[in-house]
């Protein structure tokens, strides 16, 4: 049976609540409006799963320390920074079904937050001297930046193959979960192979987490975005890549016609459904994402046994079996 989000975190309970009364005090601001923007993006907080992947990773490698809390608190504050543009940059007036910050203080001022949260972060790690965990945060950044932008380059064209998709993921979605896990690694002191071992455990799961998503668009559950998006979105993923290469040259043309020119139209996204549903779309892509979950596991069982690595492997599980 799956553990729940309560089990996972029960190894680290502690840390998790001294973390986040850490994190509030690094987001402080002697500004009253950023002051007030920081509490509100505090509030507002998610299932913590990056954090989470940062002190277990710690636990399963050496011994979780001050700078654990701060290379979980670095990847928070980029991550957030990175969260606060992209909603600029795609007009989006809601994040996690609340208003975003641009929606409720304009996009200048959504703008010089996330450069307030880039820089509290740098300075978080140059001021206590953790180079080594600046490094392996702000190589995701890049690397995020960079699959966002050959995504862009490649949905004008929808000629996206398997081989790109994957790379796409690797770094947009991947990198950063990669990074939590080697930021976990290296601040509870493990030598460097292991800390690049512990980065590709971390990648595979960013990956599959990345399946798991994709997956929801064509799926019938009630998730965190609405069915057929991706479509709507003109985004090429593994369900629709896989369909498209099965079927015959005439039909992807039409396929391909119906994301490019009529994908407002909700029962032309519906016929795109079917098509991936009908062609194995569905079936091929879940067995990639459960392919790479073993790879994962088979990386973390090369640690010893712990409660640590047992909470790992089911935060793992839960990022495949959840439903939003």
């Amino acid at each position: 049976m799956p553990l729940s989000l309560k089990d996972i975190q029960a190894p680290i309970a502690s840390e998790m609540e001294a973390f986040e009364r850490k994190f509030r005090q690094f987001m402080k601001s002697e500004v009253m409006l950023l002051d007030q923007i920081m509490n509100y993006i505090v509030r507002r907080k998610g299932k913590q799963l990056r954090p989470m992947f940062v002190f277990l990773t710690a636990g399963v490698s050496g011994t979780i320390g001050e700078s654990t809390y701060r290379g979980a608190a670095l990847i928070e504050l980029l991550h957030t920074a990175t969260l606060v543009h992209d909603d600029v940059v795609d007009e989006s007036n809601y994040r996690r079904g609340f208003f975003s910050v641009n929606a409720l203080w304009k996009n200048k001022i959504a703008v010089l937050v996330g450069d307030y949260l880039l820089s509290r972060g740098l300075l978080l790690s140059v001021d206590n001297r953790d180079f080594t965990l600046l490094q392996i945060v702000s190589n995701a950044v890049r690397e995020m930046s960079e699959g966002e932008l050959l995504q862009l380059a490649k949905a004008r064209r929808l000629d996206i193959t398997e081989e790109v998709y994957f790379e796409i993921i690797r770094q947009k979605t991947a990198s950063l979960i990669a990074s939590c896990c080697g930021v976990g690694a290296s601040s509870a002191g493990a030598s460097s192979d292991l800390v690049e071992k512990m980065r590709q455990f971390g990648e595979k799961v960013g990956l599959a987490f990345q399946i798991k998503d994709d997956l929801f668009d064509f799926g019938e559950a009630e998730v965190g975005k609405p069915l057929g998006i991706d479509i709507k979105e003109k985004k090429m993923t593994l369900p629709l890549i896989y369909a498209l290469k099965q079927t015959t040259w005439s039909n992807r043309r039409h396929i391909i016609n119906l994301i490019k020119n009529h994908s407002d139209k909700p029962q032309k996204v519906a016929e795109v459904i079917k098509f991936v549903r009908e062609s194995g779309g569905i079936q091929y892509a879940t067995q990639q994402m459960q392919k790479l979950v073993e790879e994962a596991r088979t990386i973390l069982h090369s640690f010893p046994e712990s409660m640590y690595r047992t909470s790992l492997e089911g935060l793992v599980q839960y990022t495949i079996d959840r439903n939003k």
